[in-house]
């Protein structure tokens, strides 16, 4: 799982600098309005509305904020309606993206996404054509430093957890979306530090790609993400931990 896992590390050291000027803020607002529209205001009851919660939180993300986004998703506040929706593409060297996104102008983010794309080597494809190549799991990423890998093992799979692997120095943990909060939740009340988690579309099998196209594909990444409608990005690249760490400590 190397090409999701190492961006999915990217991202999160980029969310906590984004989180600052609000744009973090601004997704996980709308995607606990979205929640809330589509499975109610009550988190006990909705895991998609527990998870954005839970990922708000984390950011520090003011109280006030979570409750307004909800009575905004649930009608009781007036609000923008947002729809949601998922388009597939490719980037450089044959890479399969799916982007989640939640917009009130369909057209606008199509032809912005597009935009995106064409600049940066990729292009749009039809729907279908690379959301095959994932499956959608919860995905938990822990740090190996200071944890015995049997202990998180035996503490994730009796939480719930499918599967468990390692990957650059981390523990990566994967489980099915139903599980996922459970998972999260125990690793957590263990008092485990968790570098990043999310319930994601992860690749069945990557590309491999290095020089211009790697370059080429990690700004894609991030100016995907950047688009104000798009809630994630999800990709099957391959980068070498070195070529990746030289690339990144360079933007």
């Amino acid at each position: 799982m190397s090409g999701h896992s190492k961006w999915a590390s990217i991202k999160h050291k980029k969310a906590a600098t984004d989180a600052k000027r609000g744009r973090v803020f601004t997704k996980l607002i709308r995607e606990i309005s979205v929640a809330s529209r589509t499975g109610g205001g009550d988190p006990d009851s909705n895991p998609r509305l527990r998870t954005a919660i839970t990922a708000a939180k984390s950011i520090n993300m003011p109280a006030d904020n979570i409750k307004r986004a909800v009575k905004k998703g649930t009608g009781e506040l007036p609000g923008a309606a947002f729809e949601e929706a998922v388009f597939e593409g490719y980037g450089p060297g044959g890479v399969a993206l799916m982007m989640e996104v939640a917009t009130d102008n369909r057209n606008r983010t199509i032809s912005e996404l597009r935009h995106i794309l064409t600049r940066n080597g990729g292009s749009m494809g039809e729907n279908g054509c690379v959301s095959w190549m994932f499956n959608k799991k919860g995905y938990i990423v822990v740090p190996q430093k200071g944890v015995d890998e049997e202990m998180l093992m035996n503490l994730a799979l009796e939480a719930g957890a499918d599967d468990m692997s390692e990957d650059s120095g981390n523990w990566e943990i994967f489980s099915t979306p139903k599980s996922y909060t459970q998972v999260l939740e125990a690793v957590r009340g263990a008092d485990i530090t968790v570098e990043t988690s999310e319930i994601a579309m992860i690749p069945q099998s990557h590309v491999g790609i290095s020089g211009k196209p790697a370059q080429h594909m990690l700004k894609l990444m991030e100016e995907l993400e950047d688009q104000e409608d798009v809630q994630n990005v999800y990709a099957n690249f391959d980068i070498e931990e070195a070529e990746m760490q030289a690339l990144t400590e360079a933007r």
